[in-house]
Parts: structure tokens; C-alpha cells; sequence
């Protein structure tokens, strides 16, 4: 009789994962298997082998007829519930898909090919030295630091063959299904079959890309989001992390994993490396590799030769003589787009706010619209006619008279892309216009119409941060920035980083080729940091400024940070119990900083009220010891968060 330590999916006890089960036959780690935990026939996976213990044990009821999940695999999720202080079994039911065990009819999978002018590509000297250093590295994570357009994809494609030759496997982690379209457009062109894998797939479709990846007997490329990380591949070579900046490689719920933590733990379980490839590196992990002695490759110049800078403009809009024509677009910017367009050009316009306006107010009493369960203002959606809100979808109509003082003075204020979307339509109404934010709607989005974008089928582009990220599109010439210093004002200590992350790449849509190219930059704070910085790309200085700010408020790479969120349906509730966590905490760990409790920045959602508690920490294990206080209902537990808000 042989025995195993199994891991249901589902949560049976909440401090135990694994159960020790028999059968008559050896078993791999990885098995898929059916287990009786009480009445119930549950998936589990087989974590190890284990001796005879000295009590009753039940018996395997079957084995499914599936190959082992590799054991890498398996590893790095066991690494995952103890480093994010996770149930195993949450964990798990990321690397199973859904309906593991239904029976299936086979299906034909979606044509996702898309056509691309360039066939082929000479590397220049320094992306050919990125890609000889990179295919030298054995282990670990090396930063490649190419500035926008200095032709990253090129060397992720030129190594992804080289390790492929090795008989290993690839995985190209993307910020944003959006970007899956481009990538794979550059990938298909010297790889006949790549894998493509995200979260607008079906269950079905999801479930046939996992078993092919378990099926495979031959190396794979698969590219996706950070979920592509838990296909079941057998033997990784690489995984490289395009745009690894982005905030979108932070799991926002439990599991609350940083994709680039997991990829370098699943990279070193396979023996293999990581490549974070960005423009615009984390201030964090820039440190960390420095100290680290990581290899950081730099790439300055651009892929395409005789390329011509943007002429860059940065329009001041406390100065109100530059907005005579209209009261969003400066004249210089409407000047610079009428040209663009009638030449036949595309155009960009970039602002990091969805809706038609910000604030619905009236001037009579001071009343502003803001959402009966969470208490944030309500977003005007004029082609809705509706106000919205952007923390719970909750939605109202919009108010003809104040429902505190009945007058009529309703006013709207703050700038969105709705608006900018309605207000473009009037000054350009026969061009063909596109908006690209989180209020887009599945049929529209930008992976569905990436190709009429890179075509130049669409004239006017209009986006959030969607928009901002790794396009390489060869009609635009022209990007207006709308409100360069909308993300300032945040109560984060990532702000001005996000700030000059999104001024860098958005820049950087434009100057990639011989053909004259335009930036119109508007701003409130044309003079901040951030800002400056981010229109002249000039990432070291911005880093020693930020490492030094960040030294002397005991924020990352300095110190190790835990968010907790206290949810009650009352305030009061809300309130008492984190400052009663507070103090625990504060007696408890005496070394230690407790910021708050405050209210959370989004203070009420789904009709409870949110408190919040910040711990710095110069130890990880400290937060951890932390978290094994925090009571297991009404907290949230955040290790390592991206964000304040």
C-alpha cells in the first residue's frame, strides 16, 4: 500500500491543505485524483509521498486520466501559499481550470492571426549583444532596459529561438489581453504555432489550451496574461516579463500575488531565467537587481535607424490665453491634429479618467452627486445619460434639480473620455473615431480591433492607460496628452512613479520611424519631476530621485509593506475594530511602523465601510507573523501591495 499527502481544491479546514490518502498502486506527484472528504468526491492534487501513518487512511477513489502536473508547478504553488499566506487550495484552483472533469466535445479554436507589413528583422549591435548576454544566462532575472521602440520584441523572439533549440519551453507574460494581439502578430511571423492563453476565453476554450499544454511532448510558446504562468509546461526555459512595470501583474484578489515574484520562483524551480523587459523599469526592482548584482541590459538607442524624435510641446493649462478655441483641447493641439488628419494620419489622445465628468455638483449649495453605497462621487456617462459608479457599478439617473436646495444650477466638472470622445466628434465629426477604457465593451475592445488600429482604419484613438502601453502603430503621428498631472493627486507613494511611467510610454507611441512625429503635453504641474522626466525618458535621474525619497519615508525597496482592510457594514464597527488591531499590533511588534487606521481610499463599497491599516516592516517575516493575527472575517490581507489606494 502506498500513501500520499493529497490537496483537495476546494477549503476543507482552514489551517490544514493536505490529507493523507492510500492506494495499492505508486503514484507521481502532480496526479490528479478523486478524493471522499466526508461526503463529498473532490479533485485533489497529489503534493507528496508520505509514510504509513498511525491512523485510518481512505483510499484514493480514482485517478483521472490526466498526465501529472509538473512538479515545478506543484512547487511553486505550495511556495505561493506560504509566501502570500494563502490557503493551498485557493492557489490550486488557479492552476486547474474549471470543469476539470467534464466531458467535452473537441472544438476548433479561434484563427488569431493577424497581418503585419515587416517580415523580417536585422538586429542592430546592441539588441544583438542583449540577446548574446541573455542566452548566456543559466538562472535567475536580468532587466532589459530598452527604451521605447529600441526593438524589445525583436530580442524576446531571437532568444525565444534560442531556447527553443535547448528543447525548452517559452512563456511571454503581457500586461493587458489588449497587447496579446501585437505580440502574437510579431511571434507568428517566425513561430508556426504559439499558444495563446487569457481570461476572455471560454471555460471550454481555456480548458483545451490547458490540455494541449499538458499534452505537448515538444516545447511550447505561450503568451497571455499572468495566469499563463500556471499552464501545466514541463520543462521552462524562459519567461519573459514584457512591460513588467505595469500594475496589471499584481493579483488584486486572493491569491494577492506579484506575477513577477511567481515567475522568477517557477523560473528557478525549472532551472531557467526571467526577463523583465520595460522602458520604464520599477523603481523597486531596479534596486533589487542592482543589489542583486542582476544583469541589467541597456538599450538606448532606437531599432529603426534614421528614426526622428517627436517634437514635444508642453502646453501650461493654468494659462488659459492657450485655450481660445475650446476649453479642453489647446489651440496648439487642435492646430496639430487638424494637420495629422488631413494628411491621413492617425491621432492619440491619452487621458487616465473614464466618463464624460468627474464631479456632478451644484453651484447653488455645493451638493455633489456621490453614491448612496459607497460614498465616492458618481462619474457623469453623458451617452448614457446615467452617473456611475466606478468602485460598485452602482447607477443613478442624472439629477435636473438639486436634491438638497431644488435649484437648478447642476453643473458638471472634470474631464473624462466620454467627454473627450463627444467633444472630438464635434470638431472632427467625419473622422472614424475609437475609445479604449474600462467601459469599453467586449465586442469593441482593443485586442478586436487591433488590426483596423495598425492598419490606420481608425483616425482617432482615445484611451486610459490601455492605450499608453506597447503600441507600435506605423500610421500615428500625433499624441495629445489631455491632463499629464491627473495621477498626482493620489494618496500613494507610487504616484508620481505611475505618473512618469504612463508620460514615458505614452510618448513613446510616436518616434519610432523616419516620419515627423508631434507630442502635445498639457498640464497643471508642467514643472513637476514627474513630469519633466517622463517627456525626456530620463529614467536614471528619475530612479535617484525616487530611491531617495523612498529611503527617507521607509517605503519599498527599503522596508516590506502590509495593507490591511478592516469591512464592517457599520462605520462604527469598521472603526473599533482596526484601531483594536492597531494597538494589538503595535504591543505585539514593537518594531515595527503601524500607519492609520484611516479610512480607505475607496471608504465605502457594496454597502460597507472600509478602514484601513498600513504596516511597514523591515522584515517579511515580521508581516507574516502579522497576518497569522489578523481575524480569519472582515479583514482583507494585502502582502507586498502595489498600490495605497
Amino acid at each position: 500500500m502506498y500513501y500520499y499527502e493529497v490537496a483537495p481544491v476546494r477549503i476543507i479546514r482552514a489551517k490544514q491543505a493536505c490529507f493523507t490518502y492510500h492506494h495499492d498502486q505508486i503514484l507521481s506527484i502532480g496526479q490528479l485524483v478523486s478524493v471522499s472528504v466526508g461526503k463529498q468526491i473532490l479533485t485533489g492534487i497529489i503534493i507528496r509521498n508520505v509514510s504509513r501513518p498511525n491512523y485510518e487512511t481512505k483510499v484514493i477513489s480514482s485517478v483521472l486520466p490526466l498526465p501529472p502536473i509538473p512538479k515545478q508547478l506543484i512547487d511553486t504553488a505550495c511556495w505561493m501559499s506560504s509566501y502570500y499566506a494563502t490557503h493551498l487550495a485557493t492557489v490550486l484552483q488557479m492552476v486547474l481550470p474549471r470543469g476539470i472533469t467534464k466531458k467535452r466535445r473537441i472544438s476548433a479554436s479561434r484563427d488569431l492571426s493577424f497581418s503585419r507589413d515587416r517580415t523580417h528583422f536585422l538586429l542592430n549591435e546592441t539588441q544583438s549583444l542583449a540577446v548574446d548576454t541573455l542566452n548566456s544566462i543559466e538562472v535567475g532575472t536580468a532587466i532589459l532596459h530598452g527604451v521605447t521602440g529600441s526593438g524589445k520584441t525583436a530580442v524576446y523572439i531571437e532568444h525565444a529561438k534560442h531556447i527553443l533549440l535547448r528543447g525548452k519551453s517559452v512563456i511571454v507574460l503581457v500586461p493587458e489581453i489588449a497587447l496579446t494581439s501585437q505580440l502574437l502578430a510579431e511571434f507568428q511571423q517566425h513561430f508556426p504555432s504559439i499558444i495563446v492563453s487569457h481570461s476572455q476565453q471560454t471555460e471550454a476554450e481555456r480548458h483545451r489550451v490547458w490540455q494541449q499544454v499538458l499534452d505537448s511532448l515538444s516545447p511550447v510558446i505561450v503568451i497571455g496574461p499572468r495566469s499563463a504562468l500556471f499552464l501545466p509546461i514541463k520543462s521552462i526555459g524562459a519567461v519573459i516579463v514584457d512591460e513588467a512595470h505595469e500594475p496589471s501583474y499584481k493579483q488584486d484578489q486572493a491569491p494577492r500575488y506579484s506575477a513577477l515574484r511567481v515567475a522568477s520562483v517557477l523560473a528557478r524551480a525549472h532551472e531557467a531565467h526571467v526577463i523583465q523587459g520595460t522602458a520604464t523599469p520599477l523603481v523597486s526592482e531596479y534596486y533589487l537587481a542592482s543589489m542583486a548584482h542582476q544583469p541589467v541590459l541597456t538599450m538606448r538607442e532606437r531599432a529603426v535607424k534614421k528614426t526622428l524624435e517627436p517634437n514635444i510641446e508642453v502646453v501650461d493649462m493654468t494659462n488659459k490665453a492657450l485655450f481660445r478655441r475650446h476649453r479642453l483641447f489647446s489651440d496648439s493641439l487642435i492646430q496639430n491634429l487638424t494637420e495629422t488628419l488631413a494628411a491621413g494620419h492617425q491621432v492619440l489622445l491619452f487621458h487616465n479618467r473614464r466618463g464624460s465628468a468627474a464631479i456632478t455638483l451644484c453651484e447653488h449649495c455645493g451638493w455633489s452627486a456621490l453614491c448612496p453605497v459607497c460614498g465616492t462621487p458618481l462619474t457623469l456617462h453623458a451617452d448614457l445619460h446615467r452617473l456611475q459608479c466606478h468602485v460598485c457599478g452602482k447607477n443613478n439617473r442624472v439629477p435636473t434639480a438639486c436634491p438638497s436646495c431644488h435649484g437648478a444650477e447642476i453643473i458638471h466638472k472634470g474631464i473624462g473620455t466620454k467627454l473627450i470622445e463627444s467633444e472630438i466628434a464635434k470638431l472632427f465629426p467625419e473622422k472614424v473615431i475609437a475609445r479604449f477604457d474600462g467601459d469599453t465593451q467586449l465586442a469593441t475592445t482593443l485586442e478586436k480591433r487591433y488590426q483596423e488600429l495598425y492598419d490606420g482604419k481608425i483616425d482617432i484613438i482615445i484611451g486610459t492607460q490601455v492605450v499608453a502601453k506597447g503600441l507600435d502603430l506605423p500610421h500615428l503621428r500625433t499624441v495629445g496628452v489631455i491632463q499629464a498631472d491627473a495621477g498626482l493627486s493620489l494618496p500613494d507613494y507610487i504616484a508620481s512613479e505611475r505618473t512618469f511611467q504612463l508620460i514615458s510610454q505614452v510618448i513613446g507611441r510616436v518616434g519610432r520611424s523616419a516620419h515627423k512625429t508631434s507630442v502635445i503635453l498639457q498640464s497643471y504641474q508642467p514643472d513637476h519631476p514627474a513630469i519633466k522626466l517622463g517627456i525626456t525618458q530620463n529614467y536614471q535621474e528619475f530612479y535617484q530621485t525616487t530611491l531617495s525619497e523612498r529611503r527617507g519615508r521607509g517605503f519599498p525597496p527599503f522596508t516590506y509593506l502590509l495593507k490591511l482592510t478592516c469591512i464592517y457594514k457599520t462605520e462604527r464597527a469598521a472603526i473599533r475594530n482596526s484601531q483594536q488591531l492597531a494597538n494589538t499590533v503595535k504591543n505585539s511588534f514593537p518594531h515595527v511602523a503601524v500607519l492609520g487606521p484611516t479610512p480607505a481610499f475607496y471608504e465605502r463599497q457594496y454597502n460597507s465601510y472600509r478602514w484601513q491599516l498600513l504596516v511597514q516592516s523591515k522584515k517579511r517575516s515580521t508581516l507574516l507573523e502579522i497576518v497569522s493575527i489578523v481575524p480569519p472575517s472582515h479583514w482583507q490581507v494585502d502582502l507586498d501591495p502595489y498600490t495605497l489606494l
